[in-house]
């Protein structure tokens, strides 16, 4: 059975209704065409603060991508799961050092747990950096994807789907940024260089023996926007437990990811998720734009925020198994060495972690 929900305009999180017991059993829902209304910035300001802060999850409405690009994006994706295994494998991850490609079924992990899913990894079509070292790994996410020769027009849309998501991963930092009383060059040290991203088409077949879709884990990059179908499955971590995050109409799902976390010094933080498999008979399909800053910048200065907002800033979260970095490079490479075992033994056998994952 699939889940949705409610999208009734008064359920539209704006600058007049965001209370805070929505956020406690669901998430909350963002029009973005009212977000960048500098009329209405103040009040929505405000209320934004308070949900980035408390939950870092919420849907986005009022982006501007088209349902027919949504559509095209999903049934290309589609087809490409629906191609023979062996087409498939002629682009598989463990013949890239650039963690680009097929993963098939349970070849991912996560805490140590194999996830029941499919995928394609995409990122910017770039060439291969040719200062990739030893000591900077984190290089190595350079370099080109992977394309099936059954699907040509696989490449043209899915490419135009990473340009459309770029942009508006750029106009949602931006309320960001305003929520948080940075100046406007505050975003220019995350778009120098090449901003790096990773687009995942994700598929999640049908079955009843392994309930993890994908394991509980943060995301490494600024934030992430997620487009799933309307099976469901995606649970997000709160005090109170797990949220369900069931299907809406083409909305987007954004959550903040650890760089973000580091650059406001714990104010927000990148929240816990989990994707629960879907039942036998039922197939889920998403796709994940995950958006960081160019890989080779360095370590990021954190905003300097008001005191208002400084003094509930207690810091980075601090977990053991999952290691916060400062360096973009080194923080963007430290979960694809740990989740794609048959790339990190063949190109970085130095680097498999231990038997407790770390």
């Amino acid at each position: 059975m699939s889940q949705t929900t409610d999208l009734s305009p008064e359920k539209v999180i704006s600058s007049h209704n965001i209370e805070p017991s929505i956020i406690l059993n669901s998430l909350p829902i963002i029009d973005l065409s009212e977000a960048e209304n500098p009329l209405l910035a103040d009040a929505f300001d405000e209320k934004f603060r308070k949900l980035a802060r408390e939950i870092g999850f919420f849907y986005l409405v009022g982006h501007g991508i088209s349902d027919e690009d949504i559509s095209t994006l999903e049934t290309t994706a589609k087809a490409f799961f629906e191609l023979e295994p062996t087409q498939k494998q002629t682009i598989n991850m463990a013949n890239s050092r650039h963690f680009r490609g097929y993963t098939g079924l349970e070849e991912e992990t996560t805490r140590q747990k194999p996830d029941f899913r499919e995928q394609i990894d995409i990122g910017p079509e770039l060439p291969v950096d040719p200062l990739a070292n030893e000591s900077e790994l984190w290089r190595n996410l350079q370099g080109p994807n992977l394309w099936p020769n059954e699907l040509p027009e696989l490449k043209p849309i899915v490419l135009n789907w990473a340009d459309k998501n770029r942009a508006l991963a750029i106009r949602v930092l931006k309320v960001f940024l305003r929520a948080l009383y940075q100046d406007e060059s505050a975003i220019n040290q995350l778009l120098d260089g090449n901003p790096h991203h990773l687009l995942k088409l994700i598929h999640y077949p049908s079955n009843n023996t392994n309930p993890q879709g994908v394991g509980a884990h943060k995301d490494a990059g600024i934030l992430t926007l997620l487009l799933q179908d309307s099976v469901g499955g995606l649970q997000v971590e709160s005090d109170n437990g797990w949220i369900n995050a069931p299907y809406v109409k083409n909305a987007f799902i954004v959550n903040i990811g650890e760089t973000l976390e580091l650059l406001t010094n714990g104010y927000l933080r990148a929240n816990v998720h989990r994707v629960i498999a879907p039942k036998a008979g039922v197939s889920r399909y998403s796709n994940a734009f995950f958006f960081s800053p160019c890989l080779s910048i360095g370590e990021l200065k954190p905003f300097k925020l008001p005191d208002s907002l400084a003094k509930l800033a207690k810091g980075p979260s601090s977990d053991p198994h999952n290691p916060l970095f400062k360096h973009v490079g080194d923080n963007a490479i430290k979960g694809r060495l740990r989740s794609h075992l048959a790339v990190t033994k063949r190109f970085y056998p130095n680097h498999l972690p231990d038997p407790k994952g770390n």
